[in-house]
Parts: C-alpha cells; structure tokens; sequence
C-alpha cells in the first residue's frame, strides 16, 4: 500500500514462542518500512513511499529477508551500483524464536559485515498483517552516525 504509514496499526495479538513461529512460516510481502531516528523520534521513509520486497519463513528454520527501495533502476557505472546499496536490505539465515522475537544467524547478506551477526526483529501480529520493529542500531544504509529502528509491515501472502 503505497504511503501506508507504520502510525496505522491495527489492533495487535501477541504471540510469542512456539505460536509465533507457526504463525510466521510462508511468505511476507513488506507493505510499510519507516526508519526511527532515536535522537529525534523522527520518522524517515528510507525506502521511499513504495518499498517492495519478501520475507520468507521455512518449516525447517530459515528465513530469507529482501527488502527494496522505491525506484530502482538498472545501474549504468559503478556508481549507481553503489548507490543502489542505500535501498536494499537482504539476508539469509537460520531463524529461531525468543518471546516476541525473531532472531537471525546470518548466513549470507548483502553486506558483509552482517554475515556472522544476529540480527533481531521484534513482531506484533494482527491476522495476516506482521509489524516488525529492529532493536536501535547503526544500520550500514542510512545515518550510520545515528542510532536509529526500523519500523516494517508486511502482509501475508502464502503459507
């Protein structure tokens, strides 16, 4: 839903646990992401109004992260190669659950420092909508200075 804003939620259920990981395999099509700058509680839409992407749960414990930037567009030079680093997010792992978290062992990730890391995601659901919150970090694709979360919807679309 293009200019959804993460503000909107629905009513949420918790679910933690071994209900939270049944709840969560198949697939996610992200509808939101919003960036949370913790100095200013300012909300950026750092993948544009429009972000696209999947996330993928697997009965035998993996999970596989692609989130994109509105408006990306073939690179010509390097350049553009580089930039287009700033609107992507993407990583493949072993997934286990903690209370209201996801936790990932990263195996593969479009950045290299991640690779080795867990990565944790906190997640509210509500039907077939999942909000995801980051805990704060320095993430490597914008304001690496600032500590900022991640504020993500997605949407069920296969189970």
């Amino acid at each position: 839903m293009a200019g959804e804003t993460i503000a909107e939620k629905p009513s949420i259920t918790d679910v933690a646990g071994d209900a939270l990981r049944q709840a969560l395999i198949g697939t996610w099509e992200l509808i939101a992401y919003s960036v949370e700058e913790r100095d200013t509680a300012c909300l950026v839409p750092a993948m544009g109004e429009a972000p696209r992407g999947r996330v993928i749960f697997t009965q035998d414990g993996w999970v596989a992260f692609n989130l994109e930037g509105e408006g990306r567009v073939p690179a010509r030079n390097d350049a553009d190669r580089a930039a287009l680093l700033q609107t992507l997010v993407s990583y493949i792992g072993r997934f286990r659950i903690e209370g209201n978290a996801w936790i990932t062992q990263i195996e593969t990730a479009w950045v290299p420092e991640w690779v080795g890391s867990e990565q944790k995601r906190f997640v509210s659901l509500s039907g077939d909508i999942a909000n995801v919150t980051t805990p704060w970090r320095h993430m490597p694709n914008w304001a690496p200075e600032k500590l900022t979360r991640s504020l993500i919807r997605f949407r069920r679309i296969a189970s």
